[in-house]
């Protein structure tokens, strides 16, 4: 296995290891707020301060990693998550949970990082089929985390947490034994890399316009399901579990092919559109329907976010790059912020707004991809 090969592979254990980490401990979080006297407002404060903390951190991480390298970065990102981890089920007070939340959100601009290193090892014409992979390991995380975790809630959260953040540390060490070195085209270590004079805005709106739309209608799903077919807990965790299953398999042959024979462009446009067609459609189905809907909406979504980050990596040369992945990932940060209060309020209006709604930000994200993805991709003269 050659280099690239290998690197690749290291990425992608490493993305799965650090965030299966995180996950495990989601489902026991909302009790464990209750059981330190907080209550709703604290919730929300202890959800929304990791979005919060990664969308300011992630351009600074990007950034860092243009000029330290990627390996560094990572490494210090992983070491972060594992402290974030011990902290949260170690959090005698609320305000230490908070602060735990916002490490962990600060560390988690990690990703961007990743995106990096994963465009420094491509060719454009691979890149795409590479960022899949990291998109699976994302999906898996999410998918077998929350489950583990439900299962071994229990024992409570600090014994999760703890679980987290042993996972987090054998992240770091398969990341300082397996990640290559930093790319040579990158700035040498204490360099100072330059910003992007002229970002993308167009593509980098895509992020936030998918992102608010996928966690508006996750957070409002379930007032839907209960309201229309009576569903209780167990059929909203079995649809979002087939969302999250749905993220990782799209990701692996169908983007391929697709990307193959469309280009990325192409294929990030049509995503957008397929996107809002299942949000629109899930007031007015049935049951399946509404399953059918919510598994093309993920779907699409994750398809869209791989060939957005593909298509952004190729407009700069490899020393920007981190700084530029930074920023679509805190703007993608800042969409898992906004969705969740903006659906919510739309949703205390009339049941179907969120869905309406989020359905004008995909078809918003489709013309963002047609107004920014081709002719930025054209102005770096690769393939699309």
């Amino acid at each position: 296995m050659g280099r690239s090969r290998r690197g690749l592979a290291a990425v992608q254990a490493v993305v799965f290891v650090d965030l299966l980490g995180l996950t495990l401990v989601l489902p026991a979080l909302p009790f464990h707020t209750l059981a330190l006297g907080g209550g709703g407002l604290w919730l929300g404060a202890v959800v929304a301060a990791y979005s919060a903390a990664q969308m300011l951190a992630a351009p600074a991480l990007g950034r860092l990693a243009d000029r330290f390298g990627r390996r560094r970065m990572l490494l210090v990102a992983l070491a972060g998550s594992t402290a974030s981890l011990l902290l949260m089920g170690l959090a005698p007070a609320l305000w230490a949970l908070v602060a735990a939340r916002l490490v962990a959100g600060a560390c988690g601009g990690s990703i961007g990082v990743a995106h990096a290193l994963v465009a420094d090892l491509t060719e454009p014409h691979e890149r795409t089929r590479a960022m899949g992979r990291v998109g699976m390991a994302v999906g898996a995380a999410f998918t077998i985390g929350p489950l583990v975790g439900t299962l071994g809630a229990t024992a409570g959260m600090p014994a999760m947490a703890v679980a987290g953040a042993a996972l987090a540390a054998a992240a770091w060490v398969l990341a300082w034994r397996t990640l290559p070195d930093p790319d040579p085209r990158a700035h040498p270590a204490g360099a100072a890399a330059p910003d992007v004079p002229h970002p993308p805005w167009a593509l980098l709106a895509v992020g936030f316009l998918g992102m608010c739309a996928l966690v508006g209608m996750e957070t409002t799903v379930a007032l839907l399901a209960g309201d229309r077919f009576d569903a209780g807990p167990g059929f909203v965790g079995v649809l979002l579990c087939l969302a999250g299953l749905a993220m990782t398999l799209v990701q692996a042959r169908p983007l391929v092919a697709a990307v193959a024979r469309w280009g990325d462009a192409r294929v990030a446009t049509g995503c957008a559109v397929a996107m809002a067609a299942g949000l629109a459609a899930m007031p007015v189905v049935g049951a399946a329907g509404l399953v059918g809907a919510v598994v093309v909406v993920a779907a699409t979504q994750a398809v869209l976010a791989t060939t957005t980050t593909s298509l952004l990596s190729r407009t700069v040369d490899a020393g920007r790059r981190g700084a530029l992945l930074g920023r679509a990932q805190a703007m993608a940060a800042a969409g898992r912020l906004v969705g969740p209060v903006a659906a919510g309020g739309l949703a205390d209006l009339a049941l179907d707004l969120p869905f309406q709604a989020g359905a004008a930000l995909a078809l918003g994200a489709a013309l963002a991809v047609q107004l920014g993805g081709r002719r930025a991709v054209a102005a770096a003269g690769v393939p699309r």
